[in-house]
C-alpha cells in the first residue's frame, strides 16, 4: 500500500485517523466527529480521544452518566486532545445533597423519576474550549468550564472554571501557572488558529506549534 502524503490530513469525519507503517489504522485513536452520535454531545472538528483498551461506545467510556434523556449538555470545542482513562461527570450523575440525605430513592421507587423529592434538579453544562490537552486519567466534574488551550495533568480532578491557557493539576485541581503573559493570550485568542482552514493550519504548522507570537500573527493575516 503506498505511503500516505505526509502534507495530507484526515477529514473529521475519519474515525480512525492514525496511520500505522503497515498500511492499518490505530484503533486506539479517534476523531469524536466520527464515533460519537449522541443527541446531548457537542464536538468541535479534529478533536480525538485515545484509549489502549478502545470501546465500542465512546459517549459512554467518556461521559458514562450523560444520557440520551439528560438535561446537560457535552460541549468540547475544535483541536482537543483526551488522553486514555480521562471522564467527564456530568451534571446527570449528581445526587441531591442540600436536605438530610443524598439516597436517590426514586430511582428504585418505579414510576416516573421526574419532580420526585430524592431527585436533584438540572445541572450545569459542562464545557471545554479549543486545544484543550486533557490528561491520562483526569476527570472533569460536572459544570467545568475550561478556557481555550488548557492542560489538564495526569489524574487532576477539575471543576469550576479555568482560565484561557492555564495549566492545573492535582486533586482537586489547582491553577499551577498560566503558559503565556497576560497580553499574549489576549493575542492567541483574538489569532485564533483552530478557525482556519485545516490547509491554512497546515501551512502554518510551524507557527502555530512554535513560540513566536508575532509569527503567528503574520500567517494569520496571510
Amino acid at each position: 500500500m503506498p505511503a500516505e502524503d505526509s502534507h495530507s490530513f484526515p477529514p473529521p469525519a475519519t474515525r480512525f485517523p492514525v496511520p500505522l507503517p503497515e498500511g492499518s489504522h490505530h484503533p486506539g485513536t479517534v476523531f469524536l466527529k466520527a464515533v460519537i452520535d449522541h443527541p446531548r454531545w457537542q464536538v468541535g472538528n479534529y478533536s480525538y480521544a485515545s484509549t489502549f483498551d478502545p470501546p465500542d461506545d465512546w459517549a459512554s467510556r467518556l461521559a458514562p452518566h450523560l444520557y440520551d434523556f439528560s438535561p446537560e449538555k457535552l460541549v468540547i470545542g475544535k483541536f482537543c486532545q483526551i488522553a486514555h482513562r480521562a471522564q467527564f461527570i456530568t451534571a446527570s450523575a449528581n445526587h441531591r445533597y442540600d436536605g438530610f440525605s443524598s439516597f436517590p430513592f426514586a430511582v428504585f421507587g418505579g414510576g416516573p423519576a421526574q419532580d420526585r423529592p430524592s431527585m436533584p434538579g438540572p445541572g450545569p453544562d459542562t464545557i471545554i474550549g479549543n486545544d484543550v490537552w486533557i490528561g491520562q486519567g483526569a476527570m472533569i466534574l460536572p459544570g467545568a468550564t475550561l478556557g481555550d488551550g488548557v492542560i489538564v495533568g495526569a489524574g487532576a480532578v477539575v471543576s469550576g472554571s479555568v482560565p484561557d491557557y492555564a495549566i492545573v493539576s492535582g486533586n482537586p485541581a489547582v491553577l499551577r501557572r498560566p503558559r503565556f503573559p497576560e497580553e499574549a493570550i489576549t493575542r492567541l485568542k483574538e489569532v485564533a488558529w483552530w478557525n482556519w482552514p485545516i490547509e491554512k493550519i497546515l501551512e502554518h504548522e510551524a507557527a502555530i506549534c512554535g513560540g513566536e507570537l508575532d509569527a503567528l500573527e503574520k500567517a494569520a493575516r496571510s
